[in-house]
Protein backbone atom coordinates (compact mmCIF):
# COMPACT_ATOMS: atom_id res chain seq x y z
CA UNK A 1 0.00 0.00 0.00
CA UNK A 2 1.35 3.43 -1.09
CA UNK A 3 1.75 5.64 1.71
CA UNK A 4 2.42 8.47 0.21
CA UNK A 5 2.17 10.55 -3.57
CA UNK A 6 5.55 11.07 -4.13
CA UNK A 7 7.12 14.05 -5.90
CA UNK A 8 10.46 14.03 -8.55
CA UNK A 9 10.92 17.38 -9.33
CA UNK A 10 12.84 18.85 -12.49
CA UNK A 11 16.69 17.53 -12.06
CA UNK A 12 19.57 19.51 -13.36
CA UNK A 13 21.71 18.36 -16.67
CA UNK A 14 24.71 16.77 -15.36
CA UNK A 15 27.49 19.23 -15.83
CA UNK A 16 30.14 18.38 -18.65
CA UNK A 17 33.57 17.60 -17.35
CA UNK A 18 36.77 19.37 -19.22
CA UNK A 19 39.11 17.07 -19.22
CA UNK A 20 41.74 19.91 -19.12
CA UNK A 21 45.32 18.77 -18.88
CA UNK A 22 46.20 19.28 -14.87
CA UNK A 23 42.30 17.69 -14.16
CA UNK A 24 41.58 15.11 -11.94
CA UNK A 25 39.28 14.09 -14.54
CA UNK A 26 42.05 13.44 -16.65
CA UNK A 27 44.22 11.55 -14.86
CA UNK A 28 41.39 9.12 -13.63
CA UNK A 29 40.33 8.48 -17.34
CA UNK A 30 43.67 7.94 -18.72
CA UNK A 31 43.87 5.71 -15.86
CA UNK A 32 40.71 3.41 -16.94
CA UNK A 33 41.92 3.15 -20.09
CA UNK A 34 45.13 2.02 -18.99
CA UNK A 35 42.90 -0.30 -17.10
CA UNK A 36 40.81 -1.91 -19.63
CA UNK A 37 43.54 -2.32 -22.10
CA UNK A 38 45.27 -4.14 -19.98
CA UNK A 39 42.41 -6.89 -19.62
CA UNK A 40 41.24 -9.35 -21.75
CA UNK A 41 37.16 -9.18 -21.34
CA UNK A 42 34.80 -12.05 -21.63
CA UNK A 43 31.33 -10.35 -21.73
CA UNK A 44 28.16 -12.97 -21.52
CA UNK A 45 24.71 -12.06 -22.44
CA UNK A 46 22.66 -11.31 -19.18
CA UNK A 47 19.22 -13.33 -19.69
CA UNK A 48 16.86 -13.43 -16.25
CA UNK A 49 19.55 -12.46 -14.10
CA UNK A 50 21.89 -14.90 -15.17
CA UNK A 51 25.36 -14.49 -16.87
CA UNK A 52 24.98 -16.46 -20.33
CA UNK A 53 27.93 -17.53 -21.90
CA UNK A 54 27.47 -19.44 -25.00
CA UNK A 55 31.07 -20.45 -25.90
CA UNK A 56 30.46 -18.75 -29.39
CA UNK A 57 33.37 -15.96 -28.91
CA UNK A 58 33.60 -12.79 -30.61
CA UNK A 59 36.86 -10.59 -30.73
CA UNK A 60 36.19 -7.12 -29.98
CA UNK A 61 39.28 -4.46 -31.18
CA UNK A 62 39.44 -0.83 -30.84
CA UNK A 63 38.18 1.13 -34.38
CA UNK A 64 41.63 3.21 -33.74
CA UNK A 65 43.78 0.04 -32.60
CA UNK A 66 43.10 -2.91 -35.25
CA UNK A 67 46.07 -5.28 -33.60
CA UNK A 68 44.68 -4.51 -29.60
CA UNK A 69 42.73 -6.92 -27.98
CA UNK A 70 40.08 -5.94 -25.91
CA UNK A 71 38.58 -9.21 -24.92
CA UNK A 72 35.35 -11.20 -26.52
CA UNK A 73 31.83 -11.47 -26.26
CA UNK A 74 30.03 -14.58 -26.09
CA UNK A 75 27.47 -14.43 -29.00
CA UNK A 76 23.76 -15.43 -29.29
CA UNK A 77 21.13 -17.81 -31.32
CA UNK A 78 17.58 -18.16 -31.09
CA UNK A 79 17.71 -19.86 -28.32
CA UNK A 80 18.97 -17.44 -26.15
CA UNK A 81 16.40 -14.92 -27.84
CA UNK A 82 13.38 -17.21 -26.92
CA UNK A 83 15.23 -17.42 -22.92
CA UNK A 84 15.13 -13.67 -22.88
CA UNK A 85 11.88 -13.40 -23.80
CA UNK A 86 10.79 -16.37 -21.21
CA UNK A 87 12.52 -14.46 -18.58
CA UNK A 88 11.14 -11.20 -19.32
CA UNK A 89 7.68 -12.38 -19.75
CA UNK A 90 8.03 -14.24 -15.73
CA UNK A 91 9.24 -10.96 -14.42
CA UNK A 92 6.73 -8.89 -15.88
CA UNK A 93 3.83 -9.63 -13.08
CA UNK A 94 5.91 -8.29 -9.97
CA UNK A 95 7.80 -5.73 -11.96
CA UNK A 96 4.97 -3.82 -13.14
CA UNK A 97 3.17 -4.20 -10.07
CA UNK A 98 6.34 -2.79 -7.87
CA UNK A 99 5.23 0.27 -6.64
CA UNK A 100 6.70 3.44 -8.84
CA UNK A 101 8.58 5.05 -6.19
CA UNK A 102 10.72 1.45 -6.02
CA UNK A 103 11.03 0.93 -9.66
CA UNK A 104 11.99 5.27 -9.91
CA UNK A 105 14.74 4.72 -7.17
CA UNK A 106 16.83 1.70 -9.19
CA UNK A 107 16.76 4.07 -12.18
CA UNK A 108 17.93 7.15 -10.06
CA UNK A 109 20.87 5.42 -7.96
CA UNK A 110 21.58 4.16 -11.43
CA UNK A 111 22.47 7.57 -12.42
CA UNK A 112 24.01 8.46 -9.44
CA UNK A 113 26.18 5.16 -10.29
CA UNK A 114 27.25 6.17 -13.64
CA UNK A 115 27.83 9.66 -12.20
CA UNK A 116 30.39 8.89 -9.40
CA UNK A 117 31.50 5.06 -9.85
CA UNK A 118 31.43 4.26 -13.32
CA UNK A 119 31.79 7.66 -14.77
CA UNK A 120 35.43 6.82 -16.10
CA UNK A 121 35.16 3.34 -17.19
CA UNK A 122 31.89 3.73 -19.01
CA UNK A 123 33.42 6.50 -20.83
CA UNK A 124 36.87 4.77 -21.03
CA UNK A 125 35.10 1.79 -22.74
CA UNK A 126 32.94 3.82 -25.04
CA UNK A 127 36.23 5.47 -26.40
CA UNK A 128 38.37 2.09 -26.79
CA UNK A 129 34.97 0.24 -28.19
CA UNK A 130 33.61 3.19 -30.22
CA UNK A 131 36.62 5.28 -31.17
CA UNK A 132 35.57 8.65 -29.30
CA UNK A 133 37.54 11.34 -28.20
CA UNK A 134 37.52 12.04 -23.78
CA UNK A 135 34.85 15.05 -24.72
CA UNK A 136 32.87 13.47 -27.02
CA UNK A 137 32.40 9.73 -24.53
CA UNK A 138 32.16 12.44 -21.89
CA UNK A 139 28.81 14.44 -22.93
CA UNK A 140 27.32 10.53 -24.22
CA UNK A 141 28.16 7.73 -22.27
CA UNK A 142 28.64 9.67 -18.62
CA UNK A 143 25.73 13.03 -18.93
CA UNK A 144 23.55 12.56 -21.56
CA UNK A 145 22.65 8.96 -19.94
CA UNK A 146 22.74 10.27 -16.80
CA UNK A 147 20.39 12.84 -17.86
CA UNK A 148 17.88 10.69 -19.83
CA UNK A 149 17.46 8.32 -16.51
CA UNK A 150 17.29 11.37 -14.18
CA UNK A 151 14.82 13.41 -16.19
CA UNK A 152 12.76 10.09 -17.55
CA UNK A 153 12.26 9.47 -13.78
CA UNK A 154 10.77 12.86 -13.16
CA UNK A 155 8.80 12.93 -16.53
CA UNK A 156 7.11 9.59 -15.44
CA UNK A 157 6.22 11.03 -12.65
CA UNK A 158 4.38 13.96 -13.64
CA UNK A 159 2.28 11.89 -16.13
CA UNK A 160 0.91 9.69 -13.55
CA UNK A 161 -0.26 12.62 -12.04
CA UNK A 162 -2.42 13.69 -14.82
CA UNK A 163 -5.65 12.65 -13.84
CA UNK A 164 -9.57 13.32 -14.90
CA UNK A 165 -11.81 15.49 -13.30
CA UNK A 166 -15.08 13.84 -11.68
CA UNK A 167 -18.66 14.98 -11.02
CA UNK A 168 -20.58 14.76 -7.91
CA UNK A 169 -21.49 10.85 -6.84
CA UNK A 170 -18.46 9.64 -8.77
CA UNK A 171 -14.71 9.51 -9.06
CA UNK A 172 -12.61 9.07 -11.95
CA UNK A 173 -8.73 8.16 -12.44
CA UNK A 174 -6.89 6.90 -15.11
CA UNK A 175 -3.90 4.35 -14.73
CA UNK A 176 -1.37 4.36 -16.65
CA UNK A 177 -0.29 0.47 -17.50
CA UNK A 178 2.98 -0.79 -18.94
CA UNK A 179 2.22 -2.56 -22.60
CA UNK A 180 0.91 -6.23 -22.53
CA UNK A 181 3.83 -8.17 -23.46
CA UNK A 182 7.40 -7.13 -23.71
CA UNK A 183 9.36 -4.87 -25.48
CA UNK A 184 12.07 -4.96 -28.13
CA UNK A 185 14.81 -2.56 -27.63
CA UNK A 186 17.27 -2.23 -30.75
CA UNK A 187 20.39 0.07 -30.14
CA UNK A 188 22.89 1.75 -32.53
CA UNK A 189 26.71 2.06 -31.94
CA UNK A 190 27.26 5.71 -31.97
CA UNK A 191 25.53 6.68 -28.67
CA UNK A 192 26.37 4.94 -25.14
CA UNK A 193 23.79 6.98 -24.43
CA UNK A 194 20.73 5.77 -26.95
CA UNK A 195 22.03 2.34 -26.09
CA UNK A 196 20.63 3.00 -22.11
CA UNK A 197 18.17 5.18 -22.96
CA UNK A 198 15.96 2.80 -25.00
CA UNK A 199 15.24 -0.04 -22.88
CA UNK A 200 15.46 2.00 -19.30
CA UNK A 201 12.80 4.22 -20.88
CA UNK A 202 10.17 0.93 -21.57
CA UNK A 203 11.39 -0.54 -18.73
CA UNK A 204 10.81 1.99 -16.12
CA UNK A 205 7.01 2.82 -17.45
CA UNK A 206 6.93 -1.12 -16.12
CA UNK A 207 7.60 -2.84 -19.45
CA UNK A 208 10.02 -5.78 -19.32
CA UNK A 209 12.77 -5.20 -22.13
CA UNK A 210 14.19 -7.81 -24.81
CA UNK A 211 17.74 -5.72 -25.80
CA UNK A 212 19.95 -6.06 -28.34
CA UNK A 213 22.64 -3.52 -28.95
CA UNK A 214 24.60 -2.98 -32.04
CA UNK A 215 27.87 -5.69 -31.70
CA UNK A 216 30.35 -2.52 -31.99
CA UNK A 217 28.57 -1.54 -28.74
CA UNK A 218 29.14 -4.21 -26.36
CA UNK A 219 31.75 -3.52 -24.83
CA UNK A 220 30.10 -0.14 -23.16
CA UNK A 221 26.29 -2.29 -23.15
CA UNK A 222 27.60 -4.86 -20.69
CA UNK A 223 28.36 -1.59 -18.19
CA UNK A 224 25.36 -0.53 -18.68
CA UNK A 225 23.42 -3.74 -17.79
CA UNK A 226 25.88 -4.09 -14.41
CA UNK A 227 24.79 -0.83 -13.18
CA UNK A 228 21.14 -1.23 -13.59
CA UNK A 229 21.80 -4.87 -11.78
CA UNK A 230 23.94 -3.24 -9.08
CA UNK A 231 21.09 -0.62 -9.21
CA UNK A 232 18.80 -3.43 -7.96
CA UNK A 233 17.13 -3.75 -11.24
CA UNK A 234 14.90 -7.11 -10.87
CA UNK A 235 16.21 -10.59 -12.87
CA UNK A 236 14.54 -10.88 -16.21
CA UNK A 237 13.21 -6.92 -16.14
CA UNK A 238 16.03 -5.87 -19.05
CA UNK A 239 17.58 -9.16 -20.82
CA UNK A 240 20.85 -8.15 -22.71
CA UNK A 241 21.24 -10.68 -25.94
CA UNK A 242 24.13 -10.65 -28.73
CA UNK A 243 22.38 -13.10 -31.22
CA UNK A 244 22.62 -11.46 -35.10
CA UNK A 245 19.62 -9.14 -35.84
CA UNK A 246 17.67 -11.56 -38.52
CA UNK A 247 17.58 -14.06 -35.94
CA UNK A 248 16.53 -11.96 -33.27
CA UNK A 249 13.89 -10.03 -35.66
CA UNK A 250 12.49 -13.37 -36.72
CA UNK A 251 11.90 -14.82 -33.61
CA UNK A 252 10.87 -11.46 -31.42
CA UNK A 253 8.38 -10.02 -34.49
CA UNK A 254 6.44 -13.87 -34.58
CA UNK A 255 5.83 -13.97 -30.94
CA UNK A 256 2.18 -12.80 -29.43
CA UNK A 257 3.31 -10.92 -26.77
CA UNK A 258 5.50 -8.72 -28.53
CA UNK A 259 4.36 -5.29 -27.69
CA UNK A 260 6.49 -2.52 -29.09
CA UNK A 261 9.89 -1.98 -30.42
CA UNK A 262 12.29 1.08 -29.46
CA UNK A 263 14.79 1.13 -31.96
CA UNK A 264 17.42 3.46 -33.41
CA UNK A 265 19.17 2.69 -36.74
CA UNK A 266 19.08 2.86 -40.85
CA UNK A 267 16.18 3.84 -41.89
CA UNK A 268 15.95 0.87 -44.07
CA UNK A 269 16.21 -1.41 -41.30
CA UNK A 270 13.55 0.08 -39.37
CA UNK A 271 11.32 -0.07 -42.75
CA UNK A 272 11.96 -3.86 -42.78
CA UNK A 273 10.80 -3.85 -39.35
CA UNK A 274 7.28 -1.72 -40.11
CA UNK A 275 6.17 -4.08 -43.02
CA UNK A 276 7.14 -7.38 -40.90
CA UNK A 277 5.08 -5.85 -37.86
CA UNK A 278 2.06 -5.28 -40.38
CA UNK A 279 2.54 -8.82 -41.85
CA UNK A 280 2.51 -10.82 -38.66
CA UNK A 281 -0.44 -7.93 -36.49
CA UNK A 282 -2.78 -10.75 -36.80
CA UNK A 283 -0.43 -12.97 -34.36
CA UNK A 284 -0.52 -10.53 -31.84
CA UNK A 285 -2.60 -9.64 -28.59
CA UNK A 286 -2.47 -5.76 -29.22
CA UNK A 287 -1.37 -3.30 -31.40
CA UNK A 288 2.43 -3.22 -31.33
CA UNK A 289 4.09 0.48 -30.73
CA UNK A 290 6.62 1.51 -33.29
CA UNK A 291 8.77 4.08 -32.26
CA UNK A 292 12.19 4.82 -34.18
CA UNK A 293 14.79 7.19 -34.43
CA UNK A 294 16.48 6.33 -38.14
CA UNK A 295 18.50 8.43 -40.88
CA UNK A 296 19.77 11.59 -41.40
CA UNK A 297 21.40 14.30 -44.04
CA UNK A 298 21.67 16.76 -41.84
CA UNK A 299 21.79 20.31 -43.50
CA UNK A 300 23.51 23.81 -42.73
CA UNK A 301 21.90 26.91 -44.68
CA UNK A 302 24.05 30.00 -44.24
CA UNK A 303 22.08 33.41 -45.29
CA UNK A 304 23.81 36.17 -46.74
CA UNK A 305 24.19 38.00 -43.79
CA UNK A 306 25.66 35.66 -42.28
CA UNK A 307 28.62 36.08 -39.59
CA UNK A 308 31.77 34.51 -41.28
CA UNK A 309 33.42 32.62 -37.94
CA UNK A 310 30.19 31.50 -36.42
CA UNK A 311 29.66 29.60 -39.49
CA UNK A 312 32.79 28.27 -39.99
CA UNK A 313 32.51 27.03 -36.54
CA UNK A 314 29.51 25.47 -36.71
CA UNK A 315 30.70 23.25 -39.91
CA UNK A 316 34.06 22.42 -38.39
CA UNK A 317 32.39 20.89 -34.77
CA UNK A 318 29.02 19.61 -36.83
CA UNK A 319 30.43 18.00 -39.44
CA UNK A 320 33.45 16.36 -37.89
CA UNK A 321 33.19 15.42 -34.46
CA UNK A 322 32.75 12.04 -33.38
CA UNK A 323 34.11 11.73 -37.28
CA UNK A 324 30.60 12.49 -38.72
CA UNK A 325 29.20 9.42 -37.36
CA UNK A 326 26.11 11.23 -35.34
CA UNK A 327 22.48 11.00 -36.90
CA UNK A 328 22.59 15.09 -36.44
CA UNK A 329 25.81 15.29 -37.71
CA UNK A 330 26.16 18.08 -40.84
CA UNK A 331 26.10 16.78 -43.82
CA UNK A 332 25.55 19.59 -46.49
CA UNK A 333 25.98 22.89 -46.51
CA UNK A 334 24.49 25.28 -48.55
CA UNK A 335 26.33 29.13 -49.12
CA UNK A 336 25.86 32.02 -50.24
CA UNK A 337 28.02 33.40 -53.05
CA UNK A 338 28.72 36.84 -51.35
CA UNK A 339 30.66 35.03 -48.72
CA UNK A 340 31.25 31.35 -49.75
CA UNK A 341 34.82 32.01 -50.53
CA UNK A 342 35.73 33.29 -47.16
CA UNK A 343 34.09 30.33 -45.32
CA UNK A 344 35.86 27.84 -47.43
CA UNK A 345 39.15 29.23 -46.48
CA UNK A 346 38.80 29.75 -43.25
CA UNK A 347 37.10 26.19 -42.99
CA UNK A 348 39.89 24.36 -45.24
CA UNK A 349 42.37 26.04 -42.81
CA UNK A 350 40.47 25.09 -39.42
CA UNK A 351 39.68 21.30 -40.53
CA UNK A 352 43.28 21.18 -41.49
CA UNK A 353 44.65 21.59 -37.83
CA UNK A 354 42.66 18.61 -36.39
CA UNK A 355 45.09 16.12 -35.26
CA UNK A 356 43.57 12.35 -36.15
CA UNK A 357 44.38 9.35 -34.11
CA UNK A 358 44.11 7.20 -31.48
CA UNK A 359 41.44 8.22 -28.57
CA UNK A 360 44.00 7.70 -25.97
CA UNK A 361 45.87 11.22 -26.93
CA UNK A 362 43.78 13.37 -25.93
CA UNK A 363 45.44 15.83 -28.32
CA UNK A 364 42.88 13.76 -31.96
CA UNK A 365 39.75 15.57 -32.35
CA UNK A 366 39.21 12.78 -35.03
CA UNK A 367 39.69 9.45 -34.68
CA UNK A 368 38.56 6.34 -36.34
CA UNK A 369 35.55 5.41 -38.15
CA UNK A 370 33.31 2.42 -36.61
CA UNK A 371 34.11 -0.76 -38.98
CA UNK A 372 35.46 -2.13 -41.80
CA UNK A 373 32.44 -1.98 -43.88
CA UNK A 374 31.83 1.34 -42.60
CA UNK A 375 35.14 2.44 -44.16
CA UNK A 376 34.70 0.99 -46.83
CA UNK A 377 31.41 3.00 -47.88
CA UNK A 378 32.65 6.53 -47.20
CA UNK A 379 35.82 5.56 -49.16
CA UNK A 380 33.35 4.71 -52.09
CA UNK A 381 31.80 8.27 -52.00
CA UNK A 382 35.25 9.84 -51.91
CA UNK A 383 37.08 8.00 -54.35
CA UNK A 384 33.97 8.52 -56.44
CA UNK A 385 34.23 12.49 -56.11
CA UNK A 386 37.85 12.56 -56.68
CA UNK A 387 36.62 10.83 -60.12
CA UNK A 388 33.63 13.48 -60.98
CA UNK A 389 34.30 16.62 -62.98
CA UNK A 390 31.13 18.08 -60.81
CA UNK A 391 33.30 17.86 -57.59
CA UNK A 392 35.98 19.11 -56.08
CA UNK A 393 37.78 17.74 -53.21
CA UNK A 394 38.80 20.79 -50.65
CA UNK A 395 40.40 19.46 -47.88
CA UNK A 396 40.77 15.56 -46.84
CA UNK A 397 40.04 12.58 -48.95
CA UNK A 398 42.88 10.29 -47.56
CA UNK A 399 42.32 6.75 -46.34
CA UNK A 400 44.10 4.01 -44.09
CA UNK A 401 42.83 0.95 -42.47
CA UNK A 402 46.55 -0.21 -41.65
CA UNK A 403 46.46 0.27 -37.96
CA UNK A 404 42.60 1.56 -37.78
CA UNK A 405 39.98 2.58 -39.82
CA UNK A 406 40.86 6.30 -40.42
CA UNK A 407 39.01 8.81 -43.15
CA UNK A 408 40.45 12.23 -42.91
CA UNK A 409 38.01 15.17 -42.35
CA UNK A 410 36.75 15.49 -46.16
CA UNK A 411 34.88 18.42 -47.79
CA UNK A 412 34.01 18.08 -51.38
CA UNK A 413 32.53 20.75 -53.24
CA UNK A 414 29.61 20.53 -56.00
CA UNK A 415 28.21 22.45 -58.43
CA UNK A 416 24.79 20.23 -59.14
CA UNK A 417 22.96 20.78 -55.61
CA UNK A 418 21.48 17.31 -56.64
CA UNK A 419 24.75 15.54 -56.48
CA UNK A 420 25.27 12.01 -54.45
CA UNK A 421 26.75 13.30 -51.79
CA UNK A 422 24.42 16.24 -50.84
CA UNK A 423 21.48 13.88 -51.44
CA UNK A 424 22.57 9.89 -49.51
CA UNK A 425 23.16 9.50 -46.01
CA UNK A 426 26.81 8.77 -45.80
CA UNK A 427 27.56 8.59 -42.06
CA UNK A 428 31.21 9.99 -41.77
CA UNK A 429 33.55 12.45 -41.80
CA UNK A 430 32.28 13.85 -45.43
CA UNK A 431 31.00 17.60 -45.52
CA UNK A 432 29.50 18.51 -49.39
CA UNK A 433 28.97 21.85 -49.94
CA UNK A 434 27.15 24.18 -52.31
CA UNK A 435 27.33 27.58 -53.65
CA UNK A 436 24.13 29.57 -54.40
CA UNK A 437 23.22 33.59 -55.63
CA UNK A 438 23.59 35.51 -52.36
CA UNK A 439 19.96 36.76 -53.47
CA UNK A 440 18.06 33.48 -54.28
CA UNK A 441 17.53 32.65 -50.67
CA UNK A 442 14.11 32.01 -51.31
CA UNK A 443 15.03 29.11 -54.01
CA UNK A 444 17.47 27.88 -51.50
CA UNK A 445 14.95 27.37 -49.16
CA UNK A 446 12.84 24.98 -51.55
CA UNK A 447 16.21 23.45 -52.57
CA UNK A 448 17.38 22.42 -48.64
CA UNK A 449 13.53 21.26 -48.00
CA UNK A 450 13.15 18.88 -51.57
CA UNK A 451 17.08 17.49 -51.44
CA UNK A 452 16.40 14.75 -48.95
CA UNK A 453 14.05 12.20 -47.65
CA UNK A 454 15.19 13.15 -44.49
CA UNK A 455 14.07 15.23 -41.66
CA UNK A 456 16.17 14.57 -38.86
CA UNK A 457 17.94 18.19 -37.76
CA UNK A 458 19.32 20.92 -39.89
CA UNK A 459 20.43 25.12 -39.21
CA UNK A 460 20.27 27.98 -40.14
CA UNK A 461 22.85 30.76 -39.72
CA UNK A 462 22.01 34.10 -40.02
CA UNK A 463 22.36 38.02 -38.71
CA UNK A 464 18.70 39.07 -40.59
CA UNK A 465 15.91 38.58 -38.50
CA UNK A 466 13.25 38.43 -41.18
CA UNK A 467 15.85 35.46 -42.93
CA UNK A 468 15.57 33.37 -39.85
CA UNK A 469 11.81 33.87 -39.84
CA UNK A 470 11.64 32.64 -43.25
CA UNK A 471 13.57 29.73 -43.04
CA UNK A 472 12.11 28.57 -39.75
CA UNK A 473 8.47 28.71 -41.86
CA UNK A 474 9.71 27.28 -44.72
CA UNK A 475 11.62 24.51 -43.29
CA UNK A 476 9.28 23.56 -40.56
CA UNK A 477 8.80 20.04 -41.99
CA UNK A 478 12.51 19.52 -42.94
CA UNK A 479 13.98 19.00 -39.21
CA UNK A 480 13.02 17.35 -35.78
CA UNK A 481 15.08 19.73 -34.38
CA UNK A 482 16.38 22.71 -36.02
CA UNK A 483 18.82 25.42 -34.55
CA UNK A 484 19.62 28.81 -35.34
CA UNK A 485 22.47 30.30 -35.38
CA UNK A 486 24.78 27.04 -34.50
CA UNK A 487 25.36 23.55 -35.32
CA UNK A 488 22.63 21.10 -36.10
CA UNK A 489 24.26 18.41 -33.18
CA UNK A 490 24.41 18.48 -29.56
CA UNK A 491 21.01 18.06 -28.24
CA UNK A 492 20.56 17.82 -24.37
CA UNK A 493 18.12 16.30 -22.14
CA UNK A 494 15.16 18.39 -21.17
CA UNK A 495 16.64 21.04 -23.37
CA UNK A 496 15.91 19.98 -26.77
CA UNK A 497 14.12 16.60 -27.04
CA UNK A 498 15.59 15.12 -29.81
CA UNK A 499 13.87 13.51 -33.04
CA UNK A 500 12.77 14.13 -36.54
CA UNK A 501 9.75 12.79 -39.44
CA UNK A 502 9.68 11.98 -42.60
CA UNK A 503 12.38 9.04 -43.74
CA UNK A 504 13.97 10.02 -40.02
CA UNK A 505 11.79 8.25 -38.20
CA UNK A 506 8.25 9.02 -35.48
CA UNK A 507 9.57 11.84 -34.06
CA UNK A 508 8.60 10.40 -30.31
CA UNK A 509 11.50 12.60 -29.06
CA UNK A 510 13.68 10.69 -26.56
CA UNK A 511 14.44 12.83 -23.55
CA UNK A 512 11.00 13.99 -23.17
CA UNK A 513 7.37 12.76 -21.71
CA UNK A 514 6.11 12.62 -25.52
CA UNK A 515 8.38 9.46 -25.82
CA UNK A 516 7.29 7.97 -22.48
CA UNK A 517 3.67 7.98 -23.28
CA UNK A 518 4.41 5.32 -25.65
CA UNK A 519 5.37 2.80 -23.30
CA UNK A 520 1.94 3.18 -21.34
CA UNK A 521 -1.44 2.10 -21.85
CA UNK A 522 -4.03 3.98 -20.22
CA UNK A 523 -7.25 2.49 -18.45
CA UNK A 524 -9.66 5.14 -17.32
CA UNK A 525 -11.42 3.73 -13.97
CA UNK A 526 -15.00 5.63 -12.92
CA UNK A 527 -16.52 4.71 -9.63
CA UNK A 528 -20.08 5.93 -8.85
CA UNK A 529 -20.84 6.25 -4.95
CA UNK A 530 -24.85 5.56 -5.39
CA UNK A 531 -25.66 3.66 -8.69
CA UNK A 532 -28.65 4.22 -9.93
CA UNK A 533 -31.45 1.60 -9.32
CA UNK A 534 -34.07 1.89 -12.12
CA UNK A 535 -33.60 2.74 -15.66
CA UNK A 536 -36.02 5.30 -16.12
CA UNK A 537 -34.60 9.03 -17.03
CA UNK A 538 -36.88 11.71 -15.67
CA UNK A 539 -37.91 12.92 -19.18
CA UNK A 540 -39.51 9.89 -19.65
CA UNK A 541 -42.21 10.94 -17.14
CA UNK A 542 -45.77 12.03 -18.33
Amino acid sequence: MSLGTFHYPMPQNEPVKSYAPGSEERDALQKALQELKKQEANIPQYIGGRAVRSGKLVSMHPPHERNHLLGYYHAGDKTHVHAAIDAALKAKPSWEAMPWEDRAHIFLKAADLLATKYRYVMNAATMLGQSKNAYQAEIDSACELIDFLRFNVHFVSEIYKQQPISAPGMHNRTEWRPLEGFVFAITPFNFTAIAGNLPTSAAMCGNVVVWKPAHAQIFSAQIIMKILIEAGLPAGVINLVYSDGPTTGKVVFEHPDFAGVHFTGSTGVFNHFWKTIGENISKYKSYPRIVGETGGKDFVLVHKSADVDAVVAALARGAFEYQGQKCSAASRAYLPSNIADRIKTKLVAEVETMQMGTVEDFGNFVNAVIDESSFDKIKKYIDSAKRDRKAKILTGGNCSKRDGFFIEPTIIEVRDPKYVTMCEEIFGPVLTIYTYPANDFDKALKLVDTTSPYALTGAVIAQDRDAVVAATNALRHAAGNFYINDKPTGAVVGQQPFGGARGSGTNDKAGSMINLYRWLSARTVKETFNPAVDYRYPFLAS
